[in-house]
């Protein structure tokens, strides 16, 4: 035999396989063969969401994880959960304080409009709009502590009014936080005047201010990933200058309470400090009014057409998707959010594909669905401390916390957790969002918003109410008062004396089982100590111990 040619083998190899193809591929086209038309492969399935995934996305989205949710979520997947979220019917303050007996002072119902805040963050079938509307709170802030506490029907409404457009459009929320009298009346633009120089009358500048600096656009110029703008010098480019606050202020003159015969009479009555404020025509100031970018609103328009001009003014402001995402993002799910996050979701922001700008209901769904709300790999800027009253919040959602009333009157939260439902100490927040406590978290170029209300005496109240919430405040518990709220321990009693089931079953409760080593065997060392006729103090101090610990208080 003569030598093999095995490089023309191997060639006419590839002639034989590329014509088989082409004959498959025409036999296809021409309905042939014996398998009929072909048809592309289904898609792979999805990912399965574990458990512990289920409950970081719980705790971005809601007040808390619970078991049945996490379940839900598993079942629907994040995207469905979100959507199913979006067409739930808002939960109420005001209809509720309204039905209550109106006392002497509405000060005294501040009881009752904190207790139905947690009847709905705790109860609430909105999870994700209650949430958003809480960090809506911190953001556009209005508060009990100071001029309001007598408003108290005034600021039920105003969070009604944040959880109303808290996955609605951003122009619509800006536009009912300007003109609702609880904002009036906390930032002084209520009972604003025209300039008068016979009289000395200027407008006041308070919320022309704070609405750009606090609310909207932020003190200097944003590149879309959030990052300040220099000019040729490395300096950062303001967003507005002294003048550009004036003319807002401007703007903002001639709103009082609304249905009052003149300005001079518009005094607030049960009705009108939860209706949107009314222009009095008289005292607006109609001149020219030089804006945000150069836009100059004419001289001799109306009040309300001067509001339209200067509210859409600041919407169309390029910093507004990066600032509001930054802010959202911080509150729901990371305080260290890259460039690249800011920039994805504030083009959401910016078009939420439909060519609708500031849809805040995609801007959140884009907040929980980026990569890296959940990334597959642990990162530095992953997650952040969670918020005082939220980790009270997820405990009693977890343990299906209530009261023989019914009722949560914890008006001392924001004695004990440095944080309340409207009742932030100023326009400022609870904590700044800026906040890098010193050392290795400032050093890294870090922030930890929440470390700013994190004290030795804060850290102390929370610990210490933890404690007696654990061991004295339980289905457990005798001599209990009609509205002293306790959490449910019947399931961790049946197994309180098995130590390693129930330190399973808390940590799968509060950690969804995700629990280290080191905190395990402390957790369990300490339960050993009690005595095993002891079973409520068994299991008070297992929900104690986890619920105080750092990987709790750890949002991931």
């Amino acid at each position: 035999m003569g030598r093999i040619d095995m490089r023309r083998m191997t060639v006419n190899r590839s002639r034989i396989v590329a014509s088989a193809a082409l004959l498959s591929l025409l036999l296809t086209g021409c309905g042939g063969g014996s398998s009929g038309a072909s048809t592309p492969p289904p898609p792979p399935p999805p990912v399965p969401i574990s458990k512990a995934e289920a409950f970081q996305f719980l705790n971005q989205a809601t007040f808390g994880a619970t078991e049945a949710e996490a379940q839900r979520v598993i079942a629907m997947g994040f995207e469905n959960w979100i959507d199913e979220q979006l067409q739930q019917p808002v939960s109420l303050q005001l209809p509720h304080l309204r039905s209550l007996p109106r006392p002497a002072l509405l000060f005294e119902l501040q009881p009752d409009r904190v207790d139905i805040w947690f009847r709905n963050a705790i109860n609430g079938p909105d999870q994700l709009r209650q949430r958003v509307a809480f960090a809506l709170s911190e953001i556009m802030v209005v508060s009990q502590l100071g001029v309001l506490g007598n408003f108290t029907y005034s600021l039920a409404d105003y969070y009604d009014m944040l959880a109303r457009n808290s996955l609605g459009n951003y122009r619509d929320l800006i536009g009912d936080v300007t003109l609702h009298p609880a904002m009036g009346v906390y930032l002084s633009m209520l009972g604003n005047e025209k300039p008068d120089n016979a009289l000395n009358i200027r407008p006041d500048e308070n919320y022309a201010r704070e609405l750009m600096q606090l609310f909207s656009i932020g003190l200097t110029e944003l590149n879309p990933d959030g990052s300040e703008l220099l000019d040729t010098l490395g300096v950062p480019v303001p967003t507005y200058d002294q003048a550009i606050i004036e003319a807002f202020a401007h703007v903002y003159t001639g709103w009082h309470f609304a249905g009052a015969p003149s300005f001079q009479q518009a005094f607030p009555n049960d009705f009108n400090q939860a209706a949107p404020m009314q222009l009095y025509p008289n005292f607006h100031d109609n001149g020219e009014k030089r804006l945000l970018n150069g836009v100059v609103i004419p001289a001799g328009q109306t009040g309300d057409e001067d509001l339209i001009a200067a509210l859409d003014n600041i919407f169309q402001h390029p910093n507004v998707g990066p600032f509001i995402s930054i802010r959202l993002i911080q509150r729901l799910v990371t305080s260290n959010p890259s460039p690249g996050y800011i920039q994805r979701v504030a083009a959401v922001f910016n078009d939420n594909g439909a060519g609708v700008r500031g849809d805040l209901g995609a801007v959140v769904k884009a907040i929980l669905l980026d990569p890296e709300a959940r990334p597959d790999s642990p990162m530095e800027i992953d997650g952040k401390m969670k918020e005082p009253l939220l980790r009270l919040t997820q405990v009693w959602r977890a343990y299906d916390a209530t009261s023989a009333s019914g009722r949560y009157p914890f008006l001392a939260a924001f004695v004990f957790y440095g944080q309340g439902p409207l009742q932030s100490p100023s326009v400022f927040n609870f904590f700044s969002p800026f906040y890098a406590p010193p050392g290795e978290i400032r050093n890294s170029s870090l922030v930890a918003p929440e470390l700013g209300i994190a004290t030795e005496y804060q850290n102390t109240l929370v610990t210490n109410y933890m404690f007696f919430q654990a061991l004295a405040m339980t289905s457990a518990a005798s001599g209990l008062g009609p509205d002293d709220v306790f959490i449910n321990i019947d399931e961790e009693l049946a197994i309180a004396a098995d130590t390693d089931a129930l330190v399973a079953m808390v940590a799968d409760k509060l950690l969804a089982g995700n629990i280290s080593q080191t905190l395990n065997d402390e957790v369990r060392q300490m339960v050993d100590r009690v005595p095993g006729a002891d079973i409520a103090v068994r299991v008070g101090e297992a929900i104690y111990l986890i619920a105080t610990s750092p990987e709790y208080a750890y949002q991931r």
